[in-house]
């Protein structure tokens, strides 16, 4: 069945003079961009880079906040009390918004990164914290969550404007998160397999697992992360067979003015 869905990625994810996969021709294909807020990645002109591109694209912006680990890329748990998580999110929220402000262009959303994304999916205390923290910030703000976790629970039961996210070259357990990524199975690199999962899924609802019956997700969005080997390319191929099939890329949430 033919619908409107969003395309998104994580960009932003360089740092100084380093970049991390190629935003700009990202930026061409996607409708959403969850920008790194220099936690796990990026810097202020990094920050500003990206978000100019976005904003001339007509691409929706959405922070992208995860734990403080460069070293590590945002995939390790930190350990940390609740609270001192909601604070460096809304600190790294604040940041993109500050830089935003200089474009200018509105961020509309919060995707949380990594481990970080992880643990709120499956911890309903983190879940809360997270929700809450945004809801402080600004109730404006939307909450792009994984399909069928806790974060996504939480958000829609707090009166959170939340959007579900489903992965196109990611794998998923049975519970509905995502396979780890030191374990097999966990990505998806051939382009064509994940387009044969994603228009299946469109049409059925059902979502393939790692050693389990496919399982009922929902989906506003589908992330192809900017960061692999291929990204673009996928991301392409994804876009046009998503057209081809009678679907029409559109943003979840109402275009950057």
């Amino acid at each position: 069945m033919a619908r409107t869905i969003d395309l998104n990625s994580d960009l932003g994810e360089g740092f100084g003079p380093w970049p991390m996969g190629d935003d700009e021709a990202m930026l061409s294909v996607v409708s959403s961009a969850n920008i790194a807020c220099g936690g796990h990645a990026g810097d202020p002109e990094t920050m500003y880079r990206t978000l100019s591109t976005a904003a001339r694209q007509g691409v929706t912006v959405g922070a992208h906040p995860g734990y403080n680990d460069r070293e590590g890329f945002g995939r390790r748990i930190i350990p940390m009390a609740v609270d001192a998580i909601g604070r460096m999110v809304a600190a790294q929220v604040g940041a993109l918004q500050a830089i935003a402000s200089l474009v200018p262009v509105p961020v509309r959303y919060v995707k949380l990164h990594g481990a970080l994304a992880n643990l709120a999916a499956r911890d309903e205390d983190t879940a809360r914290e997270v929700v809450s923290t945004i809801q402080q910030i600004d109730e404006g703000l939307a909450i792009l969550a994984i399909s069928g976790t806790e974060l996504e629970r939480v958000a829609r039961n707090a009166g959170t404007s939340v959007f579900s996210e489903v992965f196109a070259d990611r794998g998923y357990q049975p519970n509905g998160q995502l396979v780890p990524r030191d374990q097999p199975g966990a990505m998806i690199h051939d382009a064509a397999r994940a387009v044969d999962r994603l228009l299946g899924f469109l049409e059925t609802g059902l979502m393939p697992v790692v050693g389990a019956e496919p399982i009922p997700l929902q989906a506003d969005s589908i992330c192809v992360h900017g960061d692999g080997y291929g990204a673009v390319a996928m991301a392409k191929l994804i876009r046009a067979e998503l057209i081809a099939a009678g679907n029409t890329p559109a943003p979840f949430m109402t275009p950057n003015p």
